[in-house]
């Protein structure tokens, strides 16, 4: 959830670290700190809010010195204000402290260093840790490293941590377990991070830590790695492929409507090498290297979280309707939970934009210990379910800054129609005649979204009057039944207005009641699918006056003629309408959001990447 950034080096640490709080304030944003060393002194500065006013903050302050650490917060324990910001000192404040994760046992871990005499300032597990730190070091007599090592031994949780210590202005010690964690390696010098977006400016040479290694960073020497049961490891050390012009806004206004509008280019980059049109042939190596496995499959299970989750609900009525396969779509928060039923011969789908997603990577060690067979789909290349997966496929989309994901979802319902499209056509499932001409106009996607993308400044005027709104209804059938709970959640995490997908029918089975004059309910009506049956619904909101904003097929007249707004899409085959209706619903959402002078790419309560419980 947090962001942490370290750095140790010839360059003045301030500026460099400053930058990468910036470019990591899409994980969190409750308030903001830093720590440096200079002159032998450990200075902490930090502040509720977000990074600028952190930046305002320490304008007066002594902020010289070649090594520090940063972090910004999204609040677990304790709530967001100077006291619980990150760094925290250790008690003596020798050390110094960011952490992402939750300790689990601090608790218990707090009771035995009262105990020993230790205090607490804030509501925090991570001052719990410091403290843990200072206490094993100082009574083991033992060098950070070692102090860190053993000390982690005693923690039940999931963390990255970065540490500095006064008196030692030539070390920097990191460590993580469930939470992600980037070294990058410099000319003398090294960076820190949660993910690789504040390292990219400076390098694009990294080492993924992994679960349970340690890192020392020292100035002069090479990177060592140990895992906290002494186990010395061998960096293995990556080549980014991201590009600085990715992480920068490009003249829009917001990271959220740059992301919309990149959509044909990420999917054309998410296809690139895998459909050739020409051949009418689709590619996925993943696929390939098992094929026996999907092949042999009784049952997919697909795992995920949010818009991961709506994305998987699209790929499973693509995987059944073209393979034949049960596919069963479960939140991986529930699923970690509930003892599921997982047989050897299943195949379990984990999908998450940025590979740490904790109850994904938790759903994912359960169904390996089962012996299930696990294809992850991804966008952050060297994330931890791509390193703990058999197999999977990355999407490609680029790197996502806003909060709110729009082009991770319509590039993971790429990779997943991709893929139902290869398993029904070895399966012999899907017809030669059916598979050809969806491939087809899977070639054509991006740009019939270029065509809607020109709606934007139609979609901009009408979003203007429905800031009135309190609620909002949204409604689909078959395929658009998950773009309707996605285009709902849009709404909701961007303009705080509640927002509720259901499928068409079930309308009557209840939200009927709550339809009025006030109520807006949007409706994916487009002419693939059960066009007439949806025409029925919309019939039945009109009696009752509310408020239709409907997505058609372009030339439809019928639905337009029953709604008060309408937005047209290019006519498509049915699997592939997902990826053409979310788009106006995101723009919706963004427009609304933007009128009602919300924070559109840093929501409240939200952040990116959910790498805590």
């Amino acid at each position: 959830m947090c962001g942490i950034v370290g750095y140790i080096g010839k360059q003045q640490a301030y500026p460099i670290l400053i930058k990468g709080l910036q470019r990591l304030e899409y994980r969190g944003y409750d308030s903001a700190g830093i720590a440096l060393i200079h002159n032998e002194n450990l200075n902490v500065y930090k502040t509720k809010g977000k990074v600028a006013d952190l930046v305002r903050f320490a304008e007066q302050q002594d902020i010289e010195g070649t090594i520090g650490i940063a972090h910004t917060r999204w609040a677990t324990h304790g709530e967001p204000n100077q006291v619980n910001a990150h760094p925290h000192y250790s008690q003596s404040e020798e050390l110094a402290l960011i952490h992402n994760g939750i300790i689990e046992n601090y608790a218990v871990l707090k009771e035995g260093l009262k105990e020993q005499g230790f205090t607490f300032n804030s509501e925090t597990d991570t001052e719990v840790l410091i403290q843990l730190i200072e206490y094993v070091k100082k009574s083991n007599h033992v060098d950070l490293t070692t102090a860190v090592q053993l000390a982690l031994n005693q923690v039940v949780g999931a963390y990255a941590i970065a540490i500095i210590e006064k008196g030692q202005p030539d070390t920097i010690v990191a460590a993580r377990k469930g939470s992600p964690l980037v070294v990058g390696i410099g000319d003398g010098e090294f960076f820190l991070a949660s993910d690789a977006t504040p390292i990219i400016e400076f390098t694009n040479q990294v080492v993924y830590v992994g679960d349970e290694e340690i890192v020392t960073l020292r100035r002069g020497k090479q990177l060592k790695i140990k895992t906290i049961s002494n186990v010395e490891k061998t960096p293995e050390i990556i080549k980014l492929e991201m590009t600085l012009s990715q992480l920068e806004k490009g003249g829009y206004p917001h990271f959220m409507i740059k992301e919309i509008f990149e959509q044909p280019k990420t999917l054309s980059d998410s296809m690139r090498g895998r459909v050739n049109v020409e051949e009418n042939n689709i590619t996925l190596s993943g696929f390939i290297d098992n094929k026996e496995k999907f092949l042999n499959a009784k049952r997919i299970i697909i795992t995920a979280c949010g818009t991961s989750w709506h994305a998987g609900l699209i790929g499973m009525y693509a995987i059944e309707e073209f393979a034949r396969i049960p596919v069963e779509v479960e939140y991986s928060s529930e699923f970690r939970y509930r003892k599921p039923v997982i047989n050897k011969d299943d195949i379990v789908i984990a999908i998450s934009q940025s590979g740490e997603t904790a109850d994904t990577l938790a759903a994912v060690e359960l169904a390996k210990s089962k012996g299930a067979f696990i294809f992850g789909i991804c966008n952050v290349v060297g994330a931890s379910i791509p390193r703990n997966t058999d197999s999977g496929c990355y999407t490609h989309a680029g790197p996502e800054i806003g909060v709110a994901s729009t082009k991770a979802f319509t590039a993971q319902v790429t990779v997943l129609t991709m893929l139902a499209l290869m398993i029904g056509r070895e399966k012999g499932t899907l017809s030669e005649e059916q598979y050809l001409k969806t491939v087809q106009e899977l070639g054509k996607i991006p740009e019939k979204i270029k065509y809607i993308l020109n709606q934007n400044d139609a979609i901009a005027q009408f979003a203007k009057t429905f800031t009135y709104a309190q609620n909002f209804i949204y409604l689909g059938r078959g395929y658009n039944f998950p773009v309707a709970l996605e285009g709902a959640l849009k709404l909701k995490e961007i303009s705080y207005i509640h927002a509720e997908g259901y499928p068409a029918a079930e309308m009557k089975h209840g939200p009927i009641a709550l339809i009025s004059q006030e109520m807006p309910v949007v409706v994916i009506a487009t002419s693939a699918g059960m066009y007439e049956k949806v025409v029925s619904n919309i019939q039945e909101i009109k009696a009752r006056k509310g408020k239709i904003i409907s997505i058609v097929t372009e030339g439809d007249v019928v639905v337009k003629n029953l709604s008060d707004y309408t937005i047209s899409i290019p006519d498509t085959e049915e699997c592939l309408v997902p990826l053409l209706a979310a788009i106006p619903l995101q723009l919706m959402a963004y427009h609304i959001a933007v009128v009602k002078g919300c924070d559109v790419d840093q929501p409240r309560n939200l952040a990116k990447s959910v790498t805590v419980e």
